[in-house]
């Protein structure tokens, strides 16, 4: 299964320049090399700031960003705050971010109401190369443990990432190639975790030694491992209870005595979620060149995780009821677990190209073996084979003249594969080449932005004799006024494209983890949306603030959703095309309202709403409701000390085999203490998430019906930087 001659032939080329790149970096090389890497330093820092809300994200060409209005940056002490197994969990807290919540071993980032195909997930600009995208029941290859920053980018992220960035894109920054030479002899960074809701145990070290002036080697690893997950209340929620206890009473009324005593077994089941244990451990290791202003370097890495799926109760008798009979009755419910392993390679080539039209040139190159195995009981069920090869290209533009941007070109190639008896997706291959362009015209206060990317993507499936072609455009234009450094406001318009996905057009089978049978359509065409945006962020006296407004109408929006009918026991699940309408709402504003000497107290206020409907008016599935956020945080040099109340309302606008979901909140405390005079190199966090052991369901879920989100959990965890 490896990737032809001619599909690696664009991936190679784009690659050929790596091999010169040291010489290359060699001959720019400043004569004084430590202003010059103090330049880089500097270079590197400004592309990561997050400065009063005005993100400069480092994929872009722009000064700004603002043709994504809606974007976040989470840096490390933000990230050990909310540390959790999975990247959706982690960004949960954000407005407008959701999370899938599966199971504890999967949970993929929602944003704006939008999940899978509709959010790309990518390390350093490209793709995860995993298949999340293709279920909730799949896990990121991503290890927070490891990450030093996250780009969250709300709205189409496709014009920088591609077609499955419709609704936005998580940008994971590890330090997997290293960016800069430690100072240090060698430099030491290392985090261990606890929590007593899942029993975890965990542990993350990266280390980065020079070796001599130019050269950085990396390497680092973490282990994770939990057990079943603890829960606040009822396992299985009210309405799937009733269901449960009216079948045990038909089996009672047959005669199936025991049959009837499981059932009800199982709708008393609370305090625990069986099955939804998870061991994970990834390692990795990098080597990069450093020369001025110019990066040249590579990585490999593994990543292995194995999780349970947590089972719906009730679908073993159901499945006795199919033709198997009282022998498959007796078979009952199998347990069922994921085994998932990742290597993955990269190469970056960073360099700078001088006083020309373009000052710099970004390379990166990726190619992912990834495999993951679901295991029925002991038996095999389904094998998971993916292989690709990911690269981009992207020249920045000086800033001499009167606009600023960049240009690139990113090339994709998938081979995947889905082996075993109840695979549900045909063997197939995408093919996908993209040119894409970002400006920005005018020094101020007015300026304007524009993007655009033009993708062919050729999606084919031998064994089915299916191929389809598809050429999509993708636009935005952006009108931003600024009054000063403190205060910026824009509207954006934007025309986006989305070629259906692989698992869209032919998956036709059972599929056991997320218990349905999935049926797609080959004759799916793209999908298409225009979008508008208005936002303003800033500063306002001493409150800082960030709000954004927005509406997207989708042409032949492409969704998942049950039709009433079974099939080999399972509700079946269609691929269905309409037209679709989202507008959503999201904001967040800090504001201090004490403070004395190195003491001030925050108050800090977040929230969003999304409605998604399609053209008839029913509701677009797993939308999340309305959800607020206001935390006090008390910030000194030494700690910080925040309480917050984190509430998810009802959400009954649901389509017709969709259950809705109750309004829950939960009560969260933390206190991070940097014990050392210096206050950087030693952080401890402790707190406790859901205090009163509250019941909460993510409406976002597929799963939310039996795998409620954790109870009371107390955690601790220490960071280390030396």
């Amino acid at each position: 299964m490896k990737p032809t001659t001619s599909h690696l032939a664009l991936a190679t080329v784009l690659s050929l320049g790596l091999i010169a790149t040291p010489a290359a970096a060699q001959a720019q090389a400043e004569p004084d090399a430590d202003q010059a890497e103090e330049r880089l330093a500097d270079d590197l820092h400004n592309r990561q700031v997050d400065y009063e809300g005005n993100i400069i994200v480092s994929a872009s060409g722009l000064e700004q960003l603002d043709v994504l209005a809606g974007t976040s940056v989470l840096d490390v002490e933000d990230i050990q705050k909310n540390l959790n197994g999975q990247i959706g969990e982690v960004l949960a807290k954000l407005p407008g971010v959701s999370a899938t919540s599966f199971s504890p071993g999967a949970s993929r980032p929602v944003l704006r109401g939008f999940q899978g195909e509709r959010v790309r997930i990518l390390v350093d600009g490209l793709g995860t190369a995993d298949v999340s995208n293709t279920s909730a029941d799949h896990a990121t290859t991503i290890e927070p443990l490891t990450t030093e920053r996250i780009e969250v980018l709300r709205g189409p992220a496709v014009l920088l990432f591609g077609s499955q960035a419709i609704g936005g894109a998580v940008n994971v920054i590890d330090k997997r190639i290293p960016r800069r030479i430690p100072d240090e002899a060698l430099h030491f960074d290392a985090i261990v975790a606890a929590d007593t809701a899942s029993d975890l145990r965990n542990l993350g070290a990266s280390l980065d030694v020079p070796l001599g002036s130019n050269f950085v080697f990396h390497v680092d690893g973490s282990y994770r491992n939990t057990n079943d997950l603890e829960i606040g209340g009822f396992q299985i929620a009210p309405e799937l209870r009733d269901e449960i206890f009216e079948l045990a009473d038909e089996e009672e009324a047959e005669g199936e005595v025991e049959e009837a005593a499981e059932l009800r077994e199982a709708a008393e089941a609370r305090g625990v979620i069986p099955n939804s244990a998870t061991e994970t451990w990834t390692a990795n290791a990098g080597l990069s060149f450093i020369s001025g202003n110019n990066v040249f370097g590579a990585s490999i890495g593994f990543y292995d995780t194995d999780y349970g799926v947590p089972g719906r109760p009730g679908t073993e008798h159901a499945e006795g009821e199919g033709e198997e009979g009282e022998e498959g009755e007796e078979e009952g419910e199998e347990i069922v677990t994921i085994g998932l392993e990742q290597f993955r390679a990269d190469f970056l080539a960073d360099l700078d190209l001088g006083d020309g039209f373009f000052e710099r040139l970004k390379v990166r190159f990726g190619y992912s073996d990834y495999t993951h195995t679901e295991f029925e009981g002991d038996e095999i069920g389904t094998v998971f084979d993916v292989e690709s090869v990911e690269a981009r290209v992207e020249l920045t533009q000086s800033e001499t003249g009167p606009s600023r941007g960049s240009i690139g070109l990113q090339y994709t190639y998938r081979d995947f594969q889905a082996i075993g008896e109840e695979a549900f997706v045909a063997p197939n291959t995408t093919d996908q080449f993209a040119l894409f362009a970002l400006q920005e015209f005018g020094p101020g206060p007015i300026q304007l932005e524009a993007a655009g990317r033009i993708e062919f993507t050729d999606v084919s499936s031998q064994e089915l004799g299916v191929s389809r072609d598809f050429t999509n455009f993708s636009g935005a234009l952006g009108l931003v006024y600024e009054a000063d450094e403190a205060f910026r406001a824009g509207v954006n318009v934007s025309r986006a494209e989305r070629a259906p996905a692989a698992e869209e057009l032919f998956a036709n089978g059972p599929h056991i983890a997320t218990q349905q049978f999935e049926i797609g359509d080959t004759t799916l065409s793209t999908e298409s949306a225009w979008g508008v945006e208005v936002f303003a962020r800033g500063q306002v006296g001493p409150a800082k603030f960030n709000v954004a407004v927005y509406n997207q109408w989708f042409d032949d929006y492409i969704f998942l959703s049950g039709n009433g009918e079974e099939e080999d026991g399972l509700p079946v699940f269609v691929f269905l095309q309409d037209d679709a309408n989202y507008f959503g709402i999201e904001g967040d504003v800090q504001f201090p309202f004490f403070k004395t000497g190195e003491m001030e107290l925050l108050a800090d206020l977040r929230g969003s709403y999304i409605q998604a409907e399609l053209d008839d008016g029913t509701a677009v599935p797993r939308i999340p409701p309305i959800e607020l956020l206001g935390a006090l945080e008390l910030q000194t040099d030494a700690f910080d000390a925040r309480a917050e109340v984190q509430w998810f309302g009802e959400q009954d606008d649901v389509d017709a085999f969709e259950t809705e979901t109750d309004a829950f909140a939960f009560v969260n405390l933390s206190v991070a203490w940097r014990p050392l005079p210096s206050r950087e190199n030693v952080t401890l966090v402790v707190g406790v998430d859901n205090l009163f052991d509250v019941v909460g369901r993510r409406h976002a879920s597929f799963t939310k019906d039996f795998v409620p989100l954790a109870g009371r959990n107390l955690k601790a965890n220490v960071r280390f930087s030396f």
